[in-house]
């Protein structure tokens, strides 16, 4: 479970940086003005959009992860690949 939320916190900032930086520098990279803290709300909603998609993840794909799909180990093994 740790392993689970640590992987949904380095996706979640991840999604939160860069898309915080790239409104930034879309905008002109003008950090003293209220565009700037316009562009943090507005990449907290992909970064949120990161923690449903981490804890769905979890769930139905790589138990051990966020990842939605499994581990290529464990898909090797169920398709009969060496």
């Amino acid at each position: 479970m740790r392993q689970v939320l640590a992987d949904i916190v380095e996706r979640t900032l991840a999604a939160y940086v860069t898309t915080f930086l790239g409104l930034i520098i879309a905008d002109g990279f003008d950090l003293t003005d209220v565009s700037a803290l316009k562009a943090a709300a507005i990449a907290a909603l992909p970064a949120a959009l990161s923690v449903i998609k981490g804890a769905i993840g979890s769930r139905i794909g790589d138990k051990g992860s966020a990842a939605w799909l499994p581990r290529r180990a464990d898909r090797d093994a169920s398709s009969g690949a060496r």
